[in-house]
């Protein structure tokens, strides 16, 4: 039997505790007076409640309602609400300590009971005390009810423990059942007699049971049986049994070397718990009244225990806090061979359950006799050829294997025949006639044959700490940080994996792939253990099975889920008890429960199909299941929109808010228009109006227009498209209007001289209307105007007027649509349209994605005024190079595209193999999409400077004499070379490395941290743009790379560090450690590690500060440092402790997280970026690299090739 702890937390002593009957939470009552409502499956705090004075000595939730109740040293109890975590209201009426406190299982009642010698029972309803039962006469340390019937049981220091009564108290106050009641029945309750202030007679003692030598600490009833078992502080558990007239005495439990203090039944097995200030907790068989297992503490006592109502799990209360665990594992024994479920249910007996029938057969052996009574099936394995099993059970040392042939014709449980046992660990059959078992105590393999002789014996290595089924002929060795693929008959290991703690294997229905499964972490591995997927799930994980189409589905505690290949994940049903997925078939999900039991459970695998689909660009079963299934919810259109699917999420949705936005992030605007309609808001039409005028949909934008009534800007849409009729309404309209502002600026669009008079003329303003007609030679109009103005045109002056000049007129039809946002159907909306998905090529999609993604990469390097004239000129850099308009450039959709030019420029074009060549060549769009391939290059602004060095440095210009241009003369690697194939263009940078780098070490000395970064980053750039003649000089480059990444991850670590908050110590002493795991040189490492004693010693983290002094030392083994850091070590050895716990342990292998300054240890997930092998935790992949601000986290890249 072996105790599964779930958890612990850790605090003053703890009194009292109490499970919620549904929820995963715990009830922990302290000594200080506080109350702790803890999350037992997520090992949090939810609330604390503080309400008493002193210790609180007991709690218990109420088994239907949010409430809880509490009793302590200040004589109250308090009522408390789960809703708002405040205390309702408190019952007083004891005169000492209360010991107990619990709720009547359907009655609004509580009971308890106190040092006053008495037991009080309380109706919580209305808040008022219906029963004081008195006969105790010392303290009274437990009352509870029981869990069916009209009883109390309590236990006393008067050595005694009674039994009440309470039939008539639950007569006396509950509802008549009718409204018509016999005579006897009212005469009977006319005469029940009332509370007197001695008690109440209507609770009276039934049974008082008197054994124990010493004072009684705890009773409890059976929760079926007629027992009662009871602690006392004469080290002994007793076990009585009632019947409907008396008690007696069954039988005592010995064992304990300190005062028993509670003790219970199990709830479903036939064990007894208790629990000692000896400091342990012991397990009683209780049919034999023996001890099974004893569990103990080094220096906490005990003093209560409590179990859960329904489940198999208890909570101890000692000194330091509270511990819930559970007794043995509850996962059954099992097996699929085909289609037959083999396992061992609740009473030790091997079934089958046939699938393709879904009958369960009869019991074939029962397994009672195999190992001690409690000891429980860990493990099994069949061998079709032999129709045998092989069972494993007991724990640790005790750990022994059973080779069981089955029965040929199925009859009922009966007794093995023919048992082959051994000592191991773990057994399972690798061959039709050999299996294997695992002793962890001596790390020995044995390889057996049928009759259990061994025929191979493998040694070990020592850190193997278990063995998985691994395929035919292999297993899998599992360690501590890492798990191995072990060819058992070669003696050979194939492959290792990374990874955590796995406790259990799940393979693949085609042995392809297998999921290995840890406590919080599943991942996924091909059949030679490389990494396919990691995913980390809060809830415990407790099976994994895969179904046929690849999927695997896993269950938690409460749920079954799903992931994919690629890491997708989700739920797919919620569970009301734990289950272990054996096998699925279809719909059918099959599992077992902690009962033994197999459960059927049919599920809707729609989501995960489709999701699969899509992954795998199956459109015809994505649009198969659009159709079939009513897949919806924000879940799936969410998942859709990430992926960049919105087209398909649009398929989906109904409600037009919604769909509106999905059809403008896929740019179709006539779905769009459609729900605007149906919306007919301003915002809506506004963004309507952005995205039309951005795709050059003219017609949208002018119904937006007239929708919002923007006659501004029709006017102006309407001048551009050359629209004279509308453009001549819209004058009008202003006029109507009464808008004279609008109607000016109309004439202006139109060019109406003479509206434009008259308008000037209705406001008042002749002097304008009259310059206006003049100089536009409107004579007669301008004759008008004097007249009505009164003047003469003697008195008017006017400077000289030339020609009427004239305006340029627009196309005699107004332009249609200007596309200028490219604006195409997906592939799937192709395949929505003409219903054929056969053609669409995966393989194009994807050339044609990796294209346009570097373009729209080098997109980003140009000048917001630059146009890209053709692919050949794209930063209009030398418009002396000869490349001709009218060749357009061929693009390979396997490389990027060059220019075609002549002379030189065309020989480099050809012969250059690195992007500093094609950029020394000018064609930066070539070099910038080779980089995007090689190293997942997308941001190239801070390269700019870079381009143009290259570009330049290769160019030499001789100035002309007499007006003649300059001289373009070409600087070649190598000016002796006379081949043409050979000629190559001079890039510079490689000689001067090293003097770039003692630049950036000076910064570090002087302490610019920032100058420092900035230094190594630009040599970084440079070597991006290098080419160099051999694997040497590449090495070289690649080294100084690295150890830029290190100066600047440990320098931004550093600096960040200086930005915390002074009170933030944690985080400075972590930041100050990761600061020495940079790989720097010895002198700048001295300053890293000066750094971290310094802060360690200050902060009086001394262990740490000792280390840090230690490693001082062998870098500095003399001089004034050393000096310093001898002191710090001698002081700090004299304490060797810490006072601050920090994440961080010197002796484990860790890269640090260059985006959070985080480990990620040996073993844990993790994504590379690929120019300086920066490391990163999985949810950075795709995110720009913090270290080289040019890269992209986790991108496909084949890597840096920079020999020419």
């Amino acid at each position: 039997m072996k105790m599964l702890t779930k958890f612990e937390s850790k605090s003053s002593r703890a009194k009292g505790v109490a499970f919620h009957p549904k929820r995963p939470w715990v009830l922990v009552s302290l000594h200080s007076s506080t109350i702790q409502l803890w999350d037992y499956r997520m090992g949090t705090l939810i609330d604390r409640f503080e309400d008493h004075v002193g210790p609180v000595r007991c709690v218990d939730f109420h088994p239907t309602q949010p409430l809880f109740v509490s009793g302590g040293d200040d004589y109250s109890i308090k009522v408390w609400s789960l809703n708002t975590r405040k205390c309702i209201f408190t019952l007083n009426g004891h005169l000492d300590y209360i010991r107990t406190v619990s709720f009547h299982h359907d009655l609004p009642w509580i009971i308890s009971c106190s040092d006053d010698q008495t037991i009080r029972i309380w109706n919580w309803q209305n808040r008022q005390e219906i029963a004081c039962l008195t006969g105790h006469n010392h303290y009274v340390m437990s009352a509870q009810f029981h869990p069916t019937e009209d009883l109390i049981v309590s236990a006393s220091l008067d050595q005694t423990v009674r039994v009440w009564d309470i039939s008539g108290l639950r007569k006396k106050h509950s509802a008549p059942t009718s409204s018509m009641r016999s005579f006897e029945d009212q005469l009977q309750r006319q005469q029940l007699p009332q509370q007197d202030i001695f008690g109440n007679v209507n609770a009276i003692v039934k049974y008082v049971l008197e054994g124990h030598d010493k004072g009684v600490n705890f009773a409890s009833f059976h929760p079926t049986l007629p027992l009662i078992v009871s602690a006392g502080d004469d080290r002994v558990v007793k076990l009585w049994r009632m019947s409907d007239t008396k008690a007696w005495e069954v039988d005592t439990c010995r064992g304990h070397t300190g005062n028993v203090l509670s003790a219970v039944f199990h709830p479903h097995e036939d064990l007894i718990l208790s629990v000692s200030d000896d400091k342990t907790i012991r397990v009683w068989d209780l049919n034999k009244r023996v001890p099974i297992k004893q569990f103990r503490r080094e220096s906490d006592r005990f003093w209560l225990i409590a179990s859960h109502p329904t489940i198999n799990l208890f909570a101890a209360c000692h000194d330091s806090g509270v511990m819930v665990f559970k007794l043995e594992r509850e996962r059954p024994a099992h097996t699929i061979s085909q289609n037959k479920l083999l396992y061992v249910n609740a009473e030790k007996q091997v079934q089958s359950y046939d699938i393709q029938r879904n009958e369960n057969s009869l019991p074939m052996l029962s397994l009672k006799k195999i190992g001690k009574t409690w000891s429980f099936m860990r493990t099994m394995s069949y061998n079709q050829s032999d129709n045998s099993i092989l069972v494993t059970h007991g724990e640790g040392d005790n750990s022994n294997y059973a080779l069981i042939s089955l029965p040929k014709h199925v009859t009922g449980a009966i007794e093995p025949t023919d048992v082959r046992q051994g000592e191991g660990n773990f057994a399972c059959f690798i061959t039709r006639n050999r299996f294997i078992s695992f002793i962890k105590s001596s790390k020995t393999l044995h390889v057996k044959d049928m009759n259990n002789n061994i025929t191979k014996t493998i040694q070990l290595d020592s850190s193997v700490t278990d063995v998985l089924y691994g395929g035919p002929g292999r297993v899998l060795l599992v360690k501590s940080h890492s798990i191995t693929n072990y060819d058992v008959q070669q003696r050979k290991e194939l492959s290792e994996l990374s990874v955590n703690n796995v406790k259990y294997v799940s393979w693949s229905n085609d042995g392809q792939y297998l999921a290995l499964l840890s406590k919080h972490t599943i991942t996924i591995a091909n059949k030679d253990l490389e990494l396919i997927t990691s995913m980390h799930e809060t809830i415990r994980i407790k099976s994994a099975a895969w179904d046929d189409s690849g999927v695997l589905l896993y269950s938690t505690l409460n749920h079954i889920k799903y992931t994919l290949l690629n890491g997708d994940n989700g739920i797919i049903k919620t569970l009301e008890n734990t289950l272990y997925i054996t096998k699925i078939v279809q719909r059918q999900v099959y599992c077992l429960n902690r009962s033994g039991e197999v459960e059927v459970i049919t599920i809707d695998p729609t989501e995960y199909r489709f999701k699969k689909s899509l992954v795998n660009k199956n459109f015809n079963e994505v649009l198969r299941i659009i159709k079939n299934s009513n897949l919806v919810g924000q879940n799936i259109i969410a998942y859709l929109q990430k992926k960049g699917y919105p087209e398909v999420a649009l398929q989906f949705v109904q409600d037009p808010e919604t769909r509106f936005e999905l059809a403008l992030e896929c740019s179709n605007l006539q779905v769009a228009l459609e729900q605007a309609k149906i919306l007919n808001n301003n915002t809506i039409w506004e963004k309507l109006g952005d995205e039309a005028l951005n795709q050059g949909n003219f017609e949208v934008v002018e119904f937006v227009y007239q929708q919002l009534h923007l006659f501004d800007k029709l006017s102006f849409l309407y001048t551009y498209k050359g629209d004279k009729e509308r453009l001549s309404k819209m004058s009008t309209i202003a006029e109507h209007r009464g808008d004279y502002s609008a109607l000016v600026q109309n004439t202006l669009y139109n060019n109406d001289i003479k509206k434009r008079c008259e308008v000037y003329i209705q406001g008042g303003m002749l002097p304008l209307a009259y310059v206006l007609a003049k100089s536009n030679g409107l004579v007669e109009l301008a004759k008008q105007i004097l007249e009505e103005a009164g003047v003469e045109e003697k008195d008017v002056q006017l400077p000289e007027i030339g020609e009427v000049v004239p305006l340029p007129e627009p196309l005699a039809e107004p332009i249609g649509n200007w596309p200028l946002k490219e604006s195409s159907l997906s592939f799937f909306e192709n395949a929505l349209l003409n219903g054929q998905v056969e053609n669409l090529s995966i393989e194009e999609d994807k050339a044609v994605e990796q294209f346009e993604d570097a373009s729209a990469s080098i997109a980003d390097f140009n000048d917001e005024d630059e146009v890209f004239e053709d692919d050949a000129g794209a930063w209009d850099l030398d418009d002396d190079l000869d490349i001709p308009e009218d060749e357009a450039p061929v693009i390979d959709t396997a490389f990027p595209a060059a220019p075609t030019a002549e002379g030189e420029i065309g020989y480099w074009l050809r012969n250059v193999k690195t992007a500093g060549g094609y950029a020394a060549a000018g064609a930066f769009d070539q070099a910038a999409s080779l980089l995007n391939k090689q190293l997942g290059l997308v941001n190239f602004e801070p390269l700019r400077k870079n381009f143009f060095e290259v570009y330049s440095s290769s160019k030499l210009y001789l100035p002309g004499i007499d007006d003649l241009p300059p001289m373009k003369n070409y600087i070649r690697q190598d000016n002796d070379e006379d081949n043409p194939s050979k000629f190559k263009p001079f890039v510079p940078g490689y000689d001067k490395l090293e003097e770039r780098l003692a630049v950036g070490f000076k910064h570090f000395n002087a302490n610019n941290l920032e100058d420092a970064i900035a230094q190594f980053r630009d040599i970084i750039y440079s070597i991006v743009l290098l080419t160099v003649e051999d694997d040497e000089q590449e090495a070289k480059c690649r080294d100084v790379l690295t150890l830029c990444r290190e100066y600047i991850l440990g320098l931004s670590i550093e600096l960040a560090r200086r930005a915390l908050d002074p009170d933030d110590i944690q985080r400075n002493l972590e930041l100050a450690a990761y600061f020495t795991k940079a790989e720097l040189q010895n002198p700048h490492k001295l300053n890293a590690l000066q750094v971290a004693m310094t802060q360690a010693f200050k902060h009086k983290n001394f262990a740490s500060a000792s280390y840090f002094a230690d490693e001082i030392l062998k870098l500095s083994p003399s001089g004034p440092r050393a000096e310093r850091a001898q002191k710090v070590k001698t002081r700090a050895d004299t304490i060797a402790s810490d006072a601050v716990d920090i994440n961080f342990d010197p002796y484990a292998e860790f890269d640090i997280c260059a985006a959070t300054y985080t480990p990620i240890f040996r073993g844990e997930p993790s994504v590379t970026e690929e120019l300086v092998g920066a490391k990163y935790k999985p949810e950075y992949r795709g995110t720009l690299c913090k270290i080289t601000g040019i890269t992209q986290v986790g991108a496909q890249a084949s890597g840096l090739r920079i020999i020419g």
